[in-house]
């Protein structure tokens, strides 16, 4: 006989992974609760204009800014694999519309409250809501229970409260990741994150490094050619470079590639390591981000280590606390909103019985293979959860045949 327990489950986030989420855990008939900081769903979708209070380059625990969408930014894949399996990304007409089969980031927006809205969401969703703490609480014969204290932005009220199961999906493109250079903390001059980055305006007839060739640095870098003075894109090697970037680059007169960086000095003068330099105004850092959760205390099981976060079984369930906690968006390189609903059902069945686990030690066994494979593949840490099929997508299915 199948157990159907129903639990009060705490999701941590509203955007592309905790919505959907939040609707498969709810369609399981289990008691939701959304936390979103922001006034809106969308998460990284949400754009956010008002960046002049955050850090420049990101490094508070806690940051005001959640999206790191600059203005300019369109979609890099087609709409037709960017919505979820039952609620297509369809052109929409009308004023303020984007049909283009890559629209900007507006239109993502767009479609994810419509989603919101179609399926009830909004109602299990508390806005302004930002989480800062969420812990263990042994519940003795009742099981693991999690204590999740949360403080309403607009009133500054903390509110505590005690959930079955927490799922986090708070996103990972919002913390900086930065390189460690000699010279970064005394250089006088302006430095700043992508997360931070809007339009190119503030950069006027200026001397520019941009630090990093991904396609973040390779869009802003030619972004912000037409209006400063001189770009200079330093990348740790320029065989990374593409055959139309580096086309594009020809085309740029003040638009130069340039090698690693060795240190920035006190009079303005960014030395590279081929011995070069230039003297610039701006150094504009787009080198990735990292995966964060202040807000969770787990005691060391789980934990980021060179960007990875772990132990976790198919990048969703710590084999210890399964399944009363569980993550919701951490793989990259992946047809995310399918990627995230198949995660969301999963957890959600998990919890209300319908599949099952396997056994904690069978789980971290697992994992070491995977880690195992990922190493003798050449794949550094870092990338850990760089991947490019559909593993949840497969385990999901496994368990329904």
């Amino acid at each position: 006989m199948v157990s159907k327990k129903k639990w009060s489950v705490c999701v941590i986030g509203a955007g592309p992974s905790g919505l959907v989420a939040a609707r498969e855990l709810r369609k399981e008939g289990h008691r939701v609760v959304v936390l979103e900081q922001k006034h809106d769903v969308g998460g990284q979708w949400l754009y956010d204009p008002n960046i002049e209070k955050e850090d420049p380059l990101g490094q508070t625990k806690f940051l005001d800014v959640h999206s790191s969408i600059y203005t300019s930014l369109r979609l890099l894949s087609p709409r037709e694999i960017m919505g979820y399996t039952d609620f297509p990304f369809f052109v929409k007409e009308g004023p303020g519309r984007d049909p283009r089969r890559f629209p900007g980031h507006k239109e993502l927006w767009l479609y994810l409250k419509e989603f919101s809205v179609h399926f009830g969401l909004r109602e299990l969703i508390r806005f302004n809501t930002r989480v800062e703490y969420v812990g263990m609480l042994d519940g003795s014969c009742g099981g693991l229970k999690w204590v999740v204290k949360s403080r309403k932005l607009l009133k500054e009220v903390v509110v505590e409260e005690v959930f079955d199961a927490v799922v986090v999906a708070n996103g990972h493109y919002s913390h900086p990741r930065l390189p460690s250079i000699k010279g970064m903390d005394t250089w006088k001059r302006k430095q700043m994150h992508s997360h931070v980055y809007r339009v190119p305006k503030a950069f006027q007839n200026q001397v520019v490094v941009v630090v990093g060739n991904s396609l973040s640095g390779q869009d802003l870098s030619m972004e912000l050619a037409g209006v400063a003075k001189e770009v200079h894109i330093s990348a740790r090697s320029q065989n990374t470079l593409t055959e139309g970037f580096s086309t594009v680059i020809s085309k740029y007169e003040n638009l130069h590639l340039r090698p690693q960086i060795k240190s920035l000095e006190e009079d303005g003068r960014i030395l590279f390591v081929d011995g070069s330099f230039v003297v610039a105004d701006a150094i504009l850092y787009c080198t990735g981000y990292t995966y964060s959760f202040p807000f969770l205390d787990t005691k060391g099981t789980v934990a980021v280590e060179d960007n990875r976060v772990g132990p976790l079984y198919h990048h969703t369930f710590p084999p210890s606390l399964a399944p009363s906690l569980s993550f919701v968006g951490i793989p990259r390189k992946i047809i995310a909103f399918p990627f995230f609903e198949s995660q969301g059902k999963w957890i959600a069945q998990v919890l209300s019985g319908k599949r099952k686990l396997p056994s904690p030690d069978d789980m971290m066994h697992h994992i070491h293979q995977f880690y195992r494979q990922r190493e003798a593949d050449g794949i550094p840490k870092r990338d850990t959860h760089d991947i490019i099929h559909f593993e949840v997508r497969a385990e999901v299915n496994q368990s329904q045949s």
